[in-house]
């Protein structure tokens, strides 16, 4: 039915507002599926998830999977992630938000920075969950302000928290659950629901091939390995092969079924994670292998 995504600085007030959201939208109308997606519902932790760069690109794959597994024409979605802080984030979703043919707005909370600092300060020392002081600085220097005249941005509720409070009867909540749950027809003008495009459908059909392929022949490499080593009476195995035209598998080391089952989820969602900017992964089991076995090769040997 609908996509939402909360946007603003660290502490700026977004978890409150998706939350009044979410209330209003339930009080609305009963039959509505209402679902806010965020870190904590992850259970993950608010510092852990922006230590470094790795695991803040781990935490947006994470994201995006639970969202576009979770959106669809039924339920309005809420995605309350500091993720969203970076324009190129919102437009993945809205991209999500195409493809599935739903609804699609954002909530910005726009604080001033000096008042999410101190608003940090309070919770810590109330012992509330807070953000390290060097995280809080780094996510607010990289916050990309939205902008309405974007696709992605668009339609645009702002609310003012360090000046109006956030409550369930704001009027800008108010508005934008006019927006997200108003009877659409062939003569409504105010209300946009994204259509899906050739491209959008596509992809969609691309990735989901090309992760079925990817699992199933790192699987054939990962059996392969698990043989020749059977057969070596468990000593170092060297040129594994896997297939014709395609490397061999060169192993200094005996490698145990636990540790290989290991490097297979790594390399697979490494795999899942350069696909969100750049081409999905291959569609074909060979191609598919060639990545597997070089990644092995590599980190067996690093």
């Amino acid at each position: 039915m609908a996509l939402v995504v909360m946007c603003g600085q660290p502490c700026s007030g977004k978890s409150t507002a998706a939350a009044c959201l979410a209330a209003a939208l339930r009080s609305s109308s009963t039959d509505l599926t209402v679902r806010i997606i965020d870190e904590s519902s992850l259970h993950l932790g608010r510092n852990d998830s922006y230590k470094d760069m790795v695991v803040e690109k781990n935490l947006r794959g994470v994201l995006r999977s639970e969202v576009d597994r979770s959106v669809s024409r039924d339920s309005i979605i809420i995605v309350d992630s500091l993720n969203n802080i970076k324009q190129g984030y919102r437009y993945e979703l809205w991209c999500l938000a195409r493809a599935s043919g739903v609804r699609y707005c954002v909530l910005f909370c726009d604080t001033e920075v000096e008042h999410c600092r101190e608003w940090n300060s309070n919770r810590q020392e109330k012992g509330e969950p807070t953000y390290d002081s060097n995280i809080f600085e780094d996510l607010g220097r990289r916050f990309e302000k939205p902008d309405r005249r974007n696709r992605w941005d668009s339609p645009l509720f702002e609310l003012f928290p360090s000046r109006d409070g956030i409550v369930e009867t704001a009027p800008v909540i108010a508005e934008a659950v006019s927006y997200l749950t108003k009877k659409v027809d062939s003569k409504t003008r105010d209300v946009k629901v994204l259509q899906p495009t050739i491209a959008t459908q596509t992809v969609r059909t691309t990735e989901s091939n090309s992760l079925y392929e990817m699992d199933k022949a790192t699987q054939e490499v990962v059996n392969a390995i698990v043989e020749a080593q059977s057969c070596g009476l468990g000593l170092p195995v060297n040129k594994i092969s896997v297939g014709p035209n395609l490397p061999t598998i060169n192993l200094q080391r005996s490698v145990g079924l636990p540790e290989l089952r290991s490097l297979r989820r790594t390399f697979i969602k490494l795999a899942g994670q350069y696909s969100l900017s750049g081409p999905p992964p291959p569609t074909d089991a060979d191609s598919a292998k060639r990545m597997f076995v070089d990644y092995l090769n590599r980190e067996v040997s690093a």
